[in-house]
C-alpha cells in the first residue's frame, strides 16, 4: 500500500500517491503555475461524490498558490508531478471550514479528492524564459537518447563485423586444410 504523507504537519492535508508520475515529469512552479486536473471529490463521512470532472470528462484549470481553490489543493498540487494521481484528504480548516459549501458540502466536512495532474503551463503573457529552458532541457534529453541509440547501433555494427571477420578466418583455415591434401603427392 502507498505511503500517506502529512503535507501540513498537523494532519490537515494528507496525500497518498495512487499512480506515480514518471521521474522526469514536471511539477507546478513559479514559472509553470497554471495546472489542468481531473478530480473526484467525496465526503469522508459517507463517501458521497459531491463533484467530479469524470462524468463529462472536463478539465479543471487554475493557478496554484493564488487562493483560487481550497487551501488543501494549493498545498497538495505543489507536491505533484504531471501524470501523478493522488488521494488528498482535507480536514475542514483546509477545505470549506465551518460554513461548508451548501448544499453539497456540509459544515465542518472532511473531504477526499482523487486528483490527476494533467499539465503545468506558464501564465498567459508571462516570460517564456522558463518554458524555453524546459524545451532546451527536453532537446538535450532527446540528443542524449539519440547519441545513446547511435552508440548502441555502432556497437552492434562492430559485433557484426567481428563475427564476419571470425567467420572469414575459420573459412580460410578450412580452405587451407583442404589445400594441403591436394597438389604435390607424397
Amino acid at each position: 500500500m502507498a505511503e500517506t504523507i502529512d503535507l501540513t504537519g498537523d494532519g490537515g492535508v494528507l496525500k497518498t500517491v495512487v499512480r506515480k508520475a514518471k521521474d522526469d515529469a514536471i511539477s507546478p512552479s513559479d514559472s509553470l503555475p497554471l495546472v489542468d486536473v481531473h478530480y473526484e471529490g467525496t465526503l469522508a463521512e459517507n463517501g458521497e461524490v459531491f463533484d467530479t470532472t469524470h462524468e463529462d470528462n472536463s478539465i479543471f484549470s487554475f493557478e496554484v498558490g493564488q487562493g483560487a481553490v481550497i487551501k488543501a489543493w494549493d498545498i497538495a498540487l505543489r507536491t505533484m508531478k504531471v501524470g501523478e494521481i493522488a488521494k488528498i484528504t482535507c480536514r475542514p480548516e483546509y477545505a470549506y471550514g465551518s460554513p461548508g459549501s451548501p448544499p453539497e458540502i456540509p459544515a465542518n466536512a472532511t473531504l477526499i479528492f482523487e486528483v490527476e495532474l494533467l499539465a503545468c503551463k506558464p501564465r498567459k503573457g508571462s516570460s517564456l524564459g522558463s518554458v524555453s529552458d524546459e524545451k532546451a532541457r527536453l532537446e538535450e534529453l532527446k540528443k542524449q537518447r539519440e547519441l545513446a541509440a547511435a552508440t548502441k547501433e555502432e556497437e552492434k555494427k562492430k559485433r557484426e563485423e567481428a563475427k564476419a571477420a571470425a567467420a572469414a578466418r575459420v573459412q580460410a583455415k578450412l580452405d587451407a586444410k583442404k589445400g594441403k591434401g591436394k597438389g604435390k603427392g607424397k
